[in-house]
């Protein structure tokens, strides 16, 4: 809003583009935006309506395709260079619709401005309606009775006429203005810029509208006030400008309303960005200043009151009854806050006068427009802040208790120095916006920070911290708990590095929400981790999950512990798979859990059909597993059943839904993920859902290689051989004695206690891993080995050299598999080379 010395007020400022692709509902009037070259960027509704032109026929073409007749350069250039200066143009224009109708339109335009970096200007138009007339006694109290004051001036700025509404808000008699100019009888400076624009209307011919100023009048001097009026030429039949007209609307309550109102808006995007107490006190006082106040102070109660409340403290009647304040947040116009008597931290007592704390318990905000520092209250109680008030020029003050919920936290205090003008009445409702909005935030960031830190603590050694795909997954996940104040629920995920490369995905969902199934939820996580480790299957992992489940359950007494905040395990679901990037094989099974969603390279969506195990905690029914081959490149999704379930409880739907989120293309995996929580879920969700997605990479061809060795201990030592040429071509040759001696031992060892056929395989991922299957299913063991025995050290030699090893079966026998790190920077792996025939090396010490 222009202030009362100020000029016209500058045009509107950039407008969000208009959308070429389609009309756009603005208004029932035909509206356009056009480029400073005349070109249509804009199209509405409206305009479509009036004209017969859809938006995708006119936007990118000349305007001047519309007019009834040939284009009047000169008139349009000077309604641009008007709306360029900002004043904006109105009028009657010819157009011609797509009908080939003449159309008589009133126009207005608007000031210039800026669209996507280009000059544009808003087009308004109404088509024109018959003229229709009254008598004159009819317009002669429409006049006089307008609740709009009206005003009749003559070329030398004075009064010739004016309605009652006008007289009685100016405060001034009517026969005291005839005659005079607005300079003679509208107070102080309020009438210099309006006859500034009254005779820049007479000389332009140009009306200004809605021109709006602060101001106060002699009906109420001690309140300021919002007025907007509007100034038009009046001219006699031969076009010569005799007066112009005058029209005032008090519009007060709008502009306080829209100050609260933006004001409002701008706190709650300013203050609460955080749940740090602190934090939110000095996004109020730095957002007061200068909006609002010079000077803002912001005291917090370090045991906040809480009232109203059975065996809650009664309010303080004196300042040394009030526990402690601590200045938590402070800001002025001046560097540094030279107002302030004490500094951000330290403890405080300012209470403001008369010293009567019973406002802050009620919550009644306290004003005082005038501050005189001479007071006995300050120069007694407070000498060093009189003498502050004095020194800076503090004049007003307006002290806002910060209450929330019931509960006091503390107080706002608000003051001026360097504008003069002293807060009113109007300023006590936006202070208490703020500090209401504020309060809310304090309080909140207070209750999270007590009533949270136990859930968080319990969520963080729960839920995995990172997730760990390898180089065989890219894994993104989300999760939300329905009950966003405990911030913990039931469902679960994880990702499990496996032997050879393999990458083991969880997900369950336990009944209820809240800690009690979070604790649950850690109790399976856990079990599951430790299952894993074990290279089981799927299904068998399943099965012994769910045994596991079952002695839980029984260990519950009578009616379960779930009514006394205890835990249940019977109901929970899962789903768990392993994806190997050597064979881009994925095996999965479920245990009452829906199936995973899979999304190949090509877009394609589908939802394999994996038998529906029974959830877990039932027993005596079987796990079935799925396999599945995963094109390299194809996306992976694991869920809970709250994300398709949607509130209409349709999975089916949901499913769908499902689908078609998660197959967008061009967005990162974690964005992707982010994305789709967000589209299926875009209110308050009333179920846990958790969402793991895993985008799949194949284990390169020269990344793996494999031998079969004949069972003959003579072959232990061309296939070390042929270990060391391939370190070689991977570059691995740090890694070649390490890996020749594991190699040995674990060749050794099938050789001679299992049966074939034996196979050797070697895989570079992140980590080297040597592999050695046979047909056997004897679980080797380690042990320690007399220093009389010859044997019994292989294994143990192993687990000295390895990063870690282990066992795994199949179908076919079973697996021993030892890891090694790589070093810190290996070159790129190149080719695998052949195995030529080599001399037989002696085979290795046996295990």
């Amino acid at each position: 809003m222009a202030s009362a010395d100020e000029g016209p007020p500058a045009g509107p400022g950039p407008l969000p583009p208009a959308d070429p692709r389609g009309p756009v509902r603005l208004g029932d009037d035909a509206v356009a935006v056009i480029a400073g070259d005349g070109t249509v960027i804009g199209w509405t509704r409206g305009a479509e309506a009036l004209l017969g032109y859809a938006a995708a026929e006119m936007v990118g073409r000349s305007a001047a395709l519309l007019l009834a007749g040939a284009p009047d350069t000169r008139r349009t250039a000077a309604i641009a260079a008007r709306s360029r200066e900002g004043s904006g143009w109105s009028g009657q224009i010819s157009l011609r619709g797509r009908d080939d109708r003449l159309i008589d339109v009133d126009v207005r335009v608007s000031a210039a401005f800026l669209v996507a970096g280009r000059e544009g200007f808003l087009v308004s138009g109404r088509e024109r309606t018959p003229r229709w007339t009254v008598d004159g006694s009819v317009l002669e109290g429409f006049l006089t009775r307008s609740p709009v004051g009206m005003a009749v001036l003559d070329p030398e700025l004075r009064y010739i006429w004016l309605n009652d509404t006008l007289e009685q808000f100016g405060g001034v008699p009517r026969e005291q203005r005839l005659g005079r100019r607005p300079a003679d009888v509208l107070p102080g400076l309020l009438a210099a810029p309006l006859e500034r624009l009254m005779r820049q209307v007479l000389a332009s011919g140009v009306p200004v509208t809605d021109y709006e100023y602060l101001g106060w009048s002699w009906s109420d001097p001690n309140r300021r006030r919002a007025y907007s009026s509007s100034f038009f030429p009046l001219a006699d039949a031969e076009e010569n400008r005799i007066g112009i007209g005058y029209m005032v609307l008090d519009v007060t309550d709008r502009w306080n309303a829209r100050r609260l109102l933006a004001l409002v808006n701008e706190a709650g995007a300013s203050i609460g960005s955080t749940l740090d107490v602190q934090r939110t006190a000095q996004e109020l006082a730095d957002f007061a200043v200068p909006r609002f106040a010079d000077f803002v102070f912001v005291d917090l109660l370090e045991t906040p009151l809480e009232l109203g409340r059975p065996g809650a403290s009664p309010a303080p009647t004196a300042p040394g009854d009030w526990a402690a304040m601590r200045r938590m947040g402070m800001s002025s116009v001046r560097a540094g806050c030279p107002e302030a008597v004490v500094e951000i931290g330290e403890s405080v007592d300012f209470v403001p006068p008369s010293r009567d704390l019973h406002f802050l318990a009620t919550g009644s905000p306290y004003l005082l427009p005038l501050l005189d520092a001479d007071d006995h209250t300050w120069a007694v109680d407070q000498p060093v802040r009189a003498s502050r008030i004095k020194e800076f020029g503090l004049h007003s003050l307006i002290s806002v208790p910060m209450r929330a919920r019931d509960t006091v936290l503390g107080l706002a205090t608000f003051m001026r120095s360097q504008n003069p003008v002293p807060f009113d009445e109007d300023d006590v409702a936006p202070a208490r916006e703020l500090v209401a909005r504020a309060a809310v935030c304090v309080d909140n960031a207070r209750r999270y920070t007590r009533e949270h830190t136990a859930a968080l603590v319990l969520q963080e050694s729960l839920l995995p911290h990172t997730l760990r795909g390898g180089t065989a997954l890219d894994v993104a996940s989300s999760y939300l708990p329905a009950d966003a104040k405990v911030g913990v629920g039931g469902d679960w995920f994880d990702v499990i590095p496996l032997s050879g490369a393999r990458v083991g995905l969880v997900i369950g969902d336990v009944v209820g929400h809240g800690i009690s199934a979070a604790a649950t939820m850690g109790r399976l996580r856990t079990a599951v981790q430790t299952l894993a480790d074990m290279d089981l299957a799927p299904d068998e992992l399943l099965a012994r999950l769910d045994d596991l489940v079952m002695r839980l359950s029984e260990e519950e007494p009578a009616g379960g512990k779930a009514d006394r905040g205890g835990t249940t395990v019977l109901g929970a679901t899962c789903l768990y798979a392993v994806y190997d990037p050597a064979s881009r094989c994925c095996t999965m099974a479920r245990a009452g859990h829906p199936p995973p969603v899979i999304v190949t390279p090509q877009g394609a969506v589908s939802f394999p059909d994996l038998p529906l195990g029974p959830p877990l905690g039932l027993g005596g029914l079987p796990f079935e597993s799925l396999d599945v081959e995963l094109p390299e490149g194809s996306l992976l999704g694991l869920y809970t059943d709250g994300l398709i379930e949607g509130p209409e409880k349709d999975v089916e739907q949901g499913k769908i839904r499902l689908g078609r989120a998660i197959s967008r293309e061009g967005l990162p995996l974690d964005e992707l993920c982010e994305a789709v929580v967000k589209e299926l879920l875009p209110v308050p969700q009333p179920d846990d859902i958790a969402l793991l997605l895993a985008r799949t990479h194949a284990l390169r061809p020269d990344r793996v290689v494999s031998w079969e060795v004949p069972l003959d201990p003579a072959a232990v030592g061309s296939t070390r051989n042929k270990v060391a040429r391939q370190l070689e071509a991977w570059g691995l040759d740090e890694l070649t004695m390490t890996t020749e001696l594991i190699v040995s031992e674990l060749v050794t060892n099938a050789i001679r206690y299992a049966s074939g056929p034996v196979r050797l395989r070697l895989l570079l991922q992140s980590v080297l891993t040597c592999e050695v299957s046979d047909a056997s299913s004897t679980t080797p063991r380690l042990r320690h080995a007399r220093t009389t025995d010859e044997g019994g050290r292989g294994l143990f030699l192993v687990a000295q050299l390895a990063r870690r090893w282990g066992t795994r079966y199949t179908h076919r026998g079973k697996i021993i598999w030892a890891e090694q790190g790589l070093p810190s920077s290996p070159p790129p792996p190149v080719p695998t080379v052949g195995s030529p025939p080599v001399p037989p090396s002696p085979p290795g010490s046996s295990g």
